[in-house]
Protein backbone atom coordinates (compact mmCIF):
# COMPACT_ATOMS: atom_id res chain seq x y z
CA UNK A 1 0.00 0.00 0.00
CA UNK A 2 1.26 3.44 -1.18
CA UNK A 3 0.89 6.68 1.61
CA UNK A 4 -1.33 9.54 -0.11
CA UNK A 5 -2.73 12.96 0.80
CA UNK A 6 -6.03 13.96 -0.25
CA UNK A 7 -6.81 17.97 -0.18
CA UNK A 8 -10.99 18.44 -0.48
CA UNK A 9 -12.27 22.19 -0.59
CA UNK A 10 -16.09 22.28 0.29
CA UNK A 11 -18.32 25.32 -0.76
CA UNK A 12 -17.71 28.03 1.78
CA UNK A 13 -21.77 28.47 2.79
CA UNK A 14 -22.05 25.07 4.38
CA UNK A 15 -22.86 24.65 8.08
CA UNK A 16 -20.73 23.21 10.99
CA UNK A 17 -22.93 19.89 10.80
CA UNK A 18 -22.63 19.80 7.30
CA UNK A 19 -18.65 19.80 7.21
CA UNK A 20 -18.50 17.19 9.91
CA UNK A 21 -20.68 14.66 7.59
CA UNK A 22 -17.97 15.29 4.81
CA UNK A 23 -15.44 14.76 7.16
CA UNK A 24 -16.97 11.83 8.69
CA UNK A 25 -17.97 10.63 5.38
CA UNK A 26 -14.41 10.36 3.72
CA UNK A 27 -12.97 9.29 7.07
CA UNK A 28 -15.69 5.92 6.66
CA UNK A 29 -15.28 5.36 3.16
CA UNK A 30 -11.25 5.45 3.07
CA UNK A 31 -11.21 2.98 5.72
CA UNK A 32 -14.02 0.71 4.25
CA UNK A 33 -12.35 0.18 0.82
CA UNK A 34 -8.77 -1.53 2.34
CA UNK A 35 -7.30 2.09 3.39
CA UNK A 36 -6.11 3.53 6.44
CA UNK A 37 -6.76 7.29 7.93
CA UNK A 38 -3.70 8.29 9.54
CA UNK A 39 -4.79 11.83 10.21
CA UNK A 40 -6.97 14.39 9.56
CA UNK A 41 -6.69 18.02 9.62
CA UNK A 42 -9.19 20.85 9.43
CA UNK A 43 -7.56 23.71 7.83
CA UNK A 44 -10.52 26.19 8.25
CA UNK A 45 -12.04 28.76 5.48
CA UNK A 46 -9.43 30.03 3.37
CA UNK A 47 -8.87 32.35 0.55
CA UNK A 48 -8.97 30.69 -2.63
CA UNK A 49 -6.67 32.28 -5.31
CA UNK A 50 -9.19 32.68 -7.91
CA UNK A 51 -13.04 31.79 -8.35
CA UNK A 52 -13.92 28.52 -8.30
CA UNK A 53 -17.48 27.94 -9.21
CA UNK A 54 -18.77 31.88 -8.06
CA UNK A 55 -16.63 30.88 -4.46
CA UNK A 56 -13.73 33.23 -2.89
CA UNK A 57 -13.48 31.13 0.02
CA UNK A 58 -14.00 27.29 0.67
CA UNK A 59 -13.29 24.98 3.64
CA UNK A 60 -10.16 22.93 3.70
CA UNK A 61 -10.20 19.37 4.91
CA UNK A 62 -6.86 17.21 4.63
CA UNK A 63 -6.55 13.44 4.94
CA UNK A 64 -3.28 11.65 5.37
CA UNK A 65 -3.76 8.11 4.91
CA UNK A 66 -2.60 4.78 3.19
CA UNK A 67 -4.63 2.85 0.30
CA UNK A 68 -4.56 1.42 -2.95
CA UNK A 69 -6.03 1.54 -6.33
CA UNK A 70 -9.35 0.60 -5.13
CA UNK A 71 -9.50 3.36 -2.22
CA UNK A 72 -8.53 5.92 -5.02
CA UNK A 73 -11.66 5.15 -7.09
CA UNK A 74 -13.94 4.86 -4.02
CA UNK A 75 -13.19 8.87 -3.28
CA UNK A 76 -12.50 9.88 -7.00
CA UNK A 77 -16.31 8.04 -7.55
CA UNK A 78 -17.65 9.89 -4.08
CA UNK A 79 -16.24 13.10 -4.71
CA UNK A 80 -17.91 13.42 -8.55
CA UNK A 81 -21.59 13.49 -7.34
CA UNK A 82 -20.78 15.29 -4.08
CA UNK A 83 -22.32 18.90 -4.96
CA UNK A 84 -20.76 20.56 -1.44
CA UNK A 85 -17.08 19.74 -2.81
CA UNK A 86 -15.64 22.10 -5.47
CA UNK A 87 -12.40 21.13 -5.69
CA UNK A 88 -9.49 18.36 -4.78
CA UNK A 89 -6.32 16.99 -4.85
CA UNK A 90 -4.72 13.31 -4.50
CA UNK A 91 -1.12 13.47 -3.97
CA UNK A 92 0.61 9.83 -3.41
CA UNK A 93 3.95 10.05 -1.46
CA UNK A 94 6.62 7.29 -0.79
CA UNK A 95 7.06 8.33 2.69
CA UNK A 96 4.57 10.71 4.79
CA UNK A 97 4.80 12.55 7.93
CA UNK A 98 2.18 12.79 9.87
CA UNK A 99 3.47 15.29 12.55
CA UNK A 100 3.75 17.95 10.64
CA UNK A 101 0.72 20.61 10.22
CA UNK A 102 1.18 23.56 7.62
CA UNK A 103 -1.78 25.31 8.75
CA UNK A 104 -1.79 24.97 12.34
CA UNK A 105 -3.01 27.40 14.20
CA UNK A 106 -0.49 29.18 16.56
CA UNK A 107 -2.45 29.40 20.13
Amino acid sequence: MAFYENTIVAKQDLAEKELRVIKETYNELINSSSGKVLKIEEWGLLNLANKIKNYRKGFYIHYKFEGDNKTLKAIDKKIKIDGKIIRYLTVKYKKLDVNKEFFKKEK
